[in-house]
Protein backbone atom coordinates (compact mmCIF):
# COMPACT_ATOMS: atom_id res chain seq x y z
CA UNK A 1 0.00 0.00 0.00
CA UNK A 2 3.11 2.56 0.38
CA UNK A 3 2.74 3.21 -2.90
CA UNK A 4 -1.30 2.91 -3.77
CA UNK A 5 -1.95 6.45 -3.41
CA UNK A 6 0.75 8.30 -5.01
CA UNK A 7 -2.29 9.89 -7.24
CA UNK A 8 -1.27 13.38 -6.78
CA UNK A 9 -0.73 15.72 -10.07
CA UNK A 10 -0.07 19.66 -9.56
CA UNK A 11 -2.03 21.09 -11.90
CA UNK A 12 -1.06 24.17 -14.13
CA UNK A 13 -2.35 27.08 -12.95
CA UNK A 14 -5.92 28.73 -15.02
CA UNK A 15 -6.44 31.09 -17.44
CA UNK A 16 -4.58 34.72 -16.52
CA UNK A 17 -2.86 33.76 -14.15
CA UNK A 18 0.42 32.33 -13.81
CA UNK A 19 1.61 29.18 -11.77
CA UNK A 20 3.45 29.74 -8.23
CA UNK A 21 7.15 29.71 -8.29
CA UNK A 22 7.38 28.70 -4.99
CA UNK A 23 5.01 27.27 -2.07
CA UNK A 24 4.34 29.76 0.43
CA UNK A 25 5.30 28.91 3.81
CA UNK A 26 2.46 26.93 5.55
CA UNK A 27 3.06 27.98 8.74
CA UNK A 28 2.14 31.65 7.74
CA UNK A 29 0.26 33.60 10.69
CA UNK A 30 -3.46 34.72 10.56
CA UNK A 31 -2.49 38.60 9.76
CA UNK A 32 -0.53 36.93 6.93
CA UNK A 33 -3.49 35.43 5.39
CA UNK A 34 -5.52 38.32 5.07
CA UNK A 35 -3.02 40.59 4.07
CA UNK A 36 -2.87 38.30 1.00
CA UNK A 37 -6.64 37.48 0.58
CA UNK A 38 -7.04 41.38 0.86
CA UNK A 39 -4.33 41.67 -1.83
CA UNK A 40 -6.14 39.29 -3.88
CA UNK A 41 -9.49 40.78 -3.69
CA UNK A 42 -7.79 43.94 -4.60
CA UNK A 43 -6.60 41.96 -8.26
CA UNK A 44 -3.05 41.10 -7.06
CA UNK A 45 -2.29 38.15 -8.89
CA UNK A 46 1.17 36.80 -7.39
CA UNK A 47 -0.70 37.42 -4.17
CA UNK A 48 -3.55 34.87 -5.18
CA UNK A 49 -0.81 32.47 -7.01
CA UNK A 50 0.39 31.94 -2.92
CA UNK A 51 -3.16 30.72 -1.86
CA UNK A 52 -3.11 28.29 -4.27
CA UNK A 53 -0.01 27.26 -4.00
CA UNK A 54 -1.07 26.49 -0.43
CA UNK A 55 -4.57 25.55 -0.88
CA UNK A 56 -4.42 23.60 -4.08
CA UNK A 57 -3.34 20.10 -2.50
CA UNK A 58 -6.56 20.50 0.03
CA UNK A 59 -8.70 21.60 -3.22
CA UNK A 60 -7.63 18.38 -5.25
CA UNK A 61 -7.96 15.73 -2.18
CA UNK A 62 -11.77 17.30 -1.77
CA UNK A 63 -12.34 16.95 -5.27
CA UNK A 64 -10.40 13.60 -5.96
CA UNK A 65 -12.64 11.79 -3.57
CA UNK A 66 -15.66 12.58 -5.53
CA UNK A 67 -15.33 13.06 -8.87
CA UNK A 68 -13.81 10.35 -11.35
CA UNK A 69 -9.97 10.52 -11.84
CA UNK A 70 -10.22 11.94 -14.81
CA UNK A 71 -11.81 15.07 -14.14
CA UNK A 72 -10.28 16.12 -11.14
CA UNK A 73 -7.96 18.43 -12.62
CA UNK A 74 -10.08 20.39 -14.54
CA UNK A 75 -12.69 20.85 -11.51
CA UNK A 76 -9.59 22.45 -9.39
CA UNK A 77 -8.81 24.51 -12.06
CA UNK A 78 -12.52 25.53 -12.09
CA UNK A 79 -12.71 25.99 -8.05
CA UNK A 80 -9.40 28.55 -8.24
CA UNK A 81 -11.08 30.46 -11.27
CA UNK A 82 -14.42 31.08 -9.22
CA UNK A 83 -12.78 31.65 -6.07
CA UNK A 84 -10.46 34.46 -7.95
CA UNK A 85 -13.71 35.71 -9.31
CA UNK A 86 -15.72 35.78 -5.90
CA UNK A 87 -13.08 36.61 -3.17
CA UNK A 88 -14.56 40.14 -2.87
CA UNK A 89 -17.35 38.56 -1.33
CA UNK A 90 -15.23 37.05 1.44
CA UNK A 91 -15.93 38.86 4.81
CA UNK A 92 -14.04 37.19 7.22
CA UNK A 93 -10.46 35.58 6.12
CA UNK A 94 -9.91 33.43 8.55
CA UNK A 95 -12.92 31.40 7.14
CA UNK A 96 -10.87 31.27 4.12
CA UNK A 97 -9.77 27.26 4.04
CA UNK A 98 -14.13 26.66 4.70
CA UNK A 99 -15.20 28.69 2.24
CA UNK A 100 -12.52 27.25 -0.02
CA UNK A 101 -13.21 23.65 0.56
CA UNK A 102 -17.20 24.32 0.64
CA UNK A 103 -16.66 25.67 -3.08
CA UNK A 104 -14.57 22.63 -4.05
CA UNK A 105 -17.61 20.13 -2.85
CA UNK A 106 -20.16 22.53 -4.15
CA UNK A 107 -18.49 21.90 -7.78
CA UNK A 108 -17.74 18.47 -7.38
CA UNK A 109 -21.48 18.08 -6.73
CA UNK A 110 -22.86 20.13 -9.60
CA UNK A 111 -20.26 18.60 -12.05
CA UNK A 112 -21.48 14.87 -11.33
CA UNK A 113 -24.60 16.45 -11.18
CA UNK A 114 -25.15 17.54 -14.86
CA UNK A 115 -22.17 15.05 -15.97
CA UNK A 116 -23.32 12.49 -18.87
CA UNK A 117 -23.09 9.39 -17.61
CA UNK A 118 -19.55 7.67 -18.72
CA UNK A 119 -18.72 3.85 -17.86
CA UNK A 120 -15.72 3.24 -15.90
CA UNK A 121 -13.93 0.26 -17.19
CA UNK A 122 -13.59 -1.92 -14.50
CA UNK A 123 -10.33 -2.64 -12.96
CA UNK A 124 -8.79 -5.76 -13.59
CA UNK A 125 -8.90 -4.90 -17.07
CA UNK A 126 -5.93 -6.78 -18.42
CA UNK A 127 -2.56 -4.92 -18.66
CA UNK A 128 -1.55 -1.32 -17.12
CA UNK A 129 0.70 -0.82 -13.90
CA UNK A 130 -0.10 -3.67 -11.49
CA UNK A 131 0.58 -0.36 -8.63
CA UNK A 132 -1.69 1.75 -10.72
CA UNK A 133 -4.11 -0.67 -10.70
CA UNK A 134 -3.80 -0.92 -6.71
CA UNK A 135 -3.67 2.72 -6.33
CA UNK A 136 -7.46 2.75 -8.09
CA UNK A 137 -8.58 -0.04 -5.65
CA UNK A 138 -7.82 1.97 -2.75
CA UNK A 139 -9.14 5.16 -4.14
CA UNK A 140 -12.32 3.70 -4.81
CA UNK A 141 -12.50 2.48 -0.79
CA UNK A 142 -11.57 5.76 0.90
CA UNK A 143 -14.32 7.37 -1.41
CA UNK A 144 -16.73 5.25 -0.11
CA UNK A 145 -15.45 6.22 4.08
CA UNK A 146 -17.57 8.94 5.68
CA UNK A 147 -16.82 12.59 4.10
CA UNK A 148 -14.85 13.98 7.71
CA UNK A 149 -12.61 10.54 6.90
CA UNK A 150 -12.45 10.86 3.45
CA UNK A 151 -11.15 14.32 3.22
CA UNK A 152 -8.79 14.43 5.53
CA UNK A 153 -6.77 10.66 4.85
CA UNK A 154 -6.71 11.83 1.00
CA UNK A 155 -5.08 15.44 2.52
CA UNK A 156 -2.78 13.11 4.37
CA UNK A 157 -2.58 10.06 2.32
CA UNK A 158 -2.59 11.49 -1.45
CA UNK A 159 -1.57 14.97 -0.67
CA UNK A 160 1.46 14.54 1.82
CA UNK A 161 -0.57 17.13 4.35
CA UNK A 162 1.14 16.92 8.02
CA UNK A 163 -1.62 16.87 10.61
CA UNK A 164 -1.02 20.53 11.29
CA UNK A 165 -1.13 21.57 7.67
CA UNK A 166 -4.68 20.13 7.37
CA UNK A 167 -6.09 21.41 10.69
CA UNK A 168 -4.61 24.86 9.23
CA UNK A 169 -6.26 24.70 6.04
CA UNK A 170 -9.43 23.34 7.09
CA UNK A 171 -10.10 25.39 10.11
CA UNK A 172 -10.73 21.78 12.04
CA UNK A 173 -9.20 21.42 15.14
CA UNK A 174 -5.89 19.11 15.57
CA UNK A 175 -7.52 16.97 17.29
CA UNK A 176 -10.27 16.73 15.02
CA UNK A 177 -7.74 15.83 12.33
CA UNK A 178 -5.85 13.42 14.50
CA UNK A 179 -9.29 11.76 15.68
CA UNK A 180 -10.40 11.86 11.65
CA UNK A 181 -7.03 10.24 10.44
CA UNK A 182 -7.28 7.56 13.07
CA UNK A 183 -10.67 6.31 12.67
CA UNK A 184 -10.39 7.18 9.12
CA UNK A 185 -6.87 4.33 8.76
CA UNK A 186 -9.05 1.93 11.38
CA UNK A 187 -11.94 1.93 8.80
CA UNK A 188 -9.80 2.08 5.77
CA UNK A 189 -7.70 -1.24 7.20
CA UNK A 190 -10.78 -2.96 8.02
CA UNK A 191 -12.22 -2.36 4.66
CA UNK A 192 -9.34 -3.02 2.48
CA UNK A 193 -8.45 -6.50 4.18
CA UNK A 194 -9.60 -9.77 2.18
CA UNK A 195 -13.09 -11.33 3.04
CA UNK A 196 -12.29 -13.30 6.63
CA UNK A 197 -8.52 -12.56 6.64
CA UNK A 198 -7.65 -12.28 10.66
CA UNK A 199 -10.92 -14.28 11.38
CA UNK A 200 -10.10 -17.54 13.19
CA UNK A 201 -13.08 -19.73 13.50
Amino acid sequence: MDHALELRRMPPFGPGVQPPTAVANVNAAPADLATTIRASAAGDQEAFSRLYADYVRMVHAIVLGRVPRQDVDDLVQDVFVLVYTRIRELRNPAAFGGWLAAIARNRATDHLRHKHEQVELPHDVGGGDPIEAEAIAVLDVVRKLPDAYRETLLMRLVEGMSGAEIAERTGLTPASVRVNLHRGMKLLRERLEPAGAGRRE
